[in-house]
């Protein structure tokens, strides 16, 4: 079993890394931000005056995604669920609040077809990894389809042996995605690295007994909510395996 180093923390034994996607091994600020925008544009027309407090509740400001927003880290059904109860608050039954979200998500989606671009270096982290014998997955809080749309573009297949997505109803930080996740790669949770950039991902693998956690934020090397990570890093290059 390989050994990983990272700055000055060793994680023995690993037989595997679980990447979170958005903000880990995708560069989808821009991306998510401009989704929300939109989204928020699509039910205001519906629903006029809800378009800055959902852009408040998606943790999107001008310029700014929030790495702990409701965006950041949701999944899209989190989203719409937030956004059906703003919806709702203006007097709108649950059900046709629902129906007003999904239609607008549905929407803004088809209109946002543009797949977020890897980190620079990313590619070249997972063709190590993968030659250092270990099994190599995403899971994210994006859906299946949407980790696989990514895979596909930026022609990882060679490199990730599980694409798993939130498809399932449970969502981040529920320890049992891990726990699937290592069942369908066939290794143990203590064997497993959990690599990501944000609370939930943190949480997640920390309940399901990973090996090891480490933490990423392209932005910045301190980041005060990935401090409960075994360490944290600013760029996937400080992966090292031997």
């Amino acid at each position: 079993m390989p050994n990983i180093t990272c700055k000055d923390h060793i994680f023995n034994n690993i037989d595997a890394i679980i990447f979170d996607k958005d903000g880990t091994l995708a560069d989808s600020e821009n991306f998510l931000r401009e989704l929300a925008f939109k989204r928020a544009r699509l039910i205001d027309a519906q629903i006029p005056g809800v378009y800055e407090p959902l852009l408040m509740a998606f943790g999107v400001e001008n310029d700014y995604l929030n790495p702990t927003g409701l965006m950041a880290v949701g999944s899209n059904h989190e989203n719409k669920i937030v956004a059906a109860g703003y919806i709702a608050e203006t007097g709108k039954s649950w059900f046709e609040s629902l129906a007003i979200a999904q239609e607008c998500f549905n929407n803004a989606l088809t209109k946002s077809t543009t797949v977020s671009p890897l980190f620079t270096g990313s590619l070249e982290v997972l063709q190590t990894l993968k030659q250092q014998g270990l099994k190599v997955a995403i899971l994210s809080a994006d859906t299946t389809k949407g980790v696989e749309e990514f895979v596909q573009h930026h022609q990882l297949s060679n490199y990730i042996d599980l694409i798993m997505g939130v498809d399932s109803g449970l969502s981040k930080p529920d320890p049992r995605l891990f726990l699937q996740a290592c069942d369908k790669l066939a290794v143990k949770p203590e064997n497993t690295l959990m690599i990501g950039d944000s609370q939930g991902d943190i949480a997640m693998a920390k309940n399901a007994k990973a090996g090891g956690i480490i933490g990423i934020c392209w932005k910045s090397s301190q980041p005060s909510h990935l401090n409960t990570a075994d360490v944290v890093i600013s760029d996937l290059s400080e992966i090292l395996s031997r």
